[in-house]
């Protein structure tokens, strides 16, 4: 079948070659959810940052949010990857949330609208990637059930779909605990000829939380779906919880190209019964990105997750990208 001249505008973008797979470093965005509600007092149910775009207060509050991280990364003089706020807006969490399939489908395509209007506000040449974000079925720290590959694959594949019907760039899962449904999401996203990136979340010994070390986990990706994901992320740990874990020169650690980490060192069933937020020292934050890039120059998609906010961001500027 042949593709109208609309379609062939839309899907143009970067999905045919990913401007962050050179050495150049791509910041992205902090720990989107808890900086809503810890740093703008907004109330995040379930805590879904996705449900923001059915108001106009919501959408106004995303755009502030995202302005922030790209005037860091213009003074930066780097690119950056828009990544949707959309990490819960898959079927169970949203019928938790009270949207259906065609809601779901709604709002995964607000998102990407809301990312390319802000393309058009920072128009300097870096390069702006779209990511559609795809979070886990179940809990990030504690999967109440963990699917097979194929379940894995239909579950997260009409995200994928709707995703695939607009002008994102690639789909990022992040926070995923266990490998089958890394590999389930990335071969949905191949079915539906979408760039995919995977990010796992480990413990503070730097394995996933069902004790499989990163290492093996990336190789049974990667055996299992011949190397489609353009490349694996960690995120949701501190910096030090990788401390002895990446392998410089190694195969599967030149994978591993991204890095969203946790402003705070505790662990996660910490972080689960923490009612504070503990934002850490944005620059040691800094300087630890910038340590490990030191070892692992490939290492250049750098952001935050949990407890993090433009603050951390702008230090990983300053520690990496040479900025006053």
């Amino acid at each position: 079948m042949r593709r109208s001249p609309a379609r062939e505008a839309l899907v143009a973008g970067f999905r045919s070659m990913l401007p962050q797979l050179g050495l150049e470093i791509f910041l992205t965005d902090s720990g989107i959810e808890t900086d809503l509600i810890f740093n703008r007092g907004i109330d995040l149910a379930e805590f879904a940052a996705f449900p923001l775009l059915d108001s106009n207060a919501g959408v106004a509050a995303l755009v502030a949010y995202y302005a922030a991280h790209l005037d860091v990364a213009t003074a930066a003089g780097v690119g950056f990857i828009l990544e949707a706020p959309t990490w819960r807006a898959n079927a169970d969490w949203g019928a938790r949330l009270g949207y259906d399939a065609a809601g779901l489908d709604r709002l995964n395509r607000a998102a990407v609208v809301l990312l390319q209007d802000l393309q058009g506000r920072f128009a300097d040449p870096r390069p702006k990637p779209i990511s559609g974000c795809l979070g886990p079925r179940h809990d990030a720290y504690r999967p109440a059930a963990r699917m097979t590959a194929e379940q894995a694959r239909n579950y997260h594949r009409p995200q994928i779909e709707t995703f695939a019907a607009t002008s994102a760039d690639l789909v990022t899962a992040m926070t995923l605990t266990y490998a089958t449904e890394g590999i389930g999401i990335a071969q949905a996203a191949r079915d539906c000829a979408m760039p995919v990136v995977l990010s796992f979340t480990v413990e503070t010994d730097g394995r996933l939380p069902d004790g499989t070390s990163l290492a093996d986990t990336i190789a049974v990706v990667d055996e299992t779906t011949d190397g489609y994901p353009a490349y694996f992320m960690i995120n949701c740990a501190h910096p030090t919880h990788l401390d002895g874990v990446l392998e410089p020169g190694t195969a599967w650690t030149a994978r591993v190209r991204g890095l969203r980490a946790n402003a705070s060192r505790r662990s996660h069933a910490e972080l689960d019964d923490a009612t504070d937020l503990d934002a850490g020292d944005p620059d040691e934050f800094g300087r630890e990105y910038a340590a490990l890039r030191a070892e692992l120059p490939g290492l250049t998609v750098l952001g935050g997750c949990c407890g993090t906010d433009v603050r951390h961001v702008s230090a990983v500027a300053r520690a990496c990208a040479g900025i006053d």
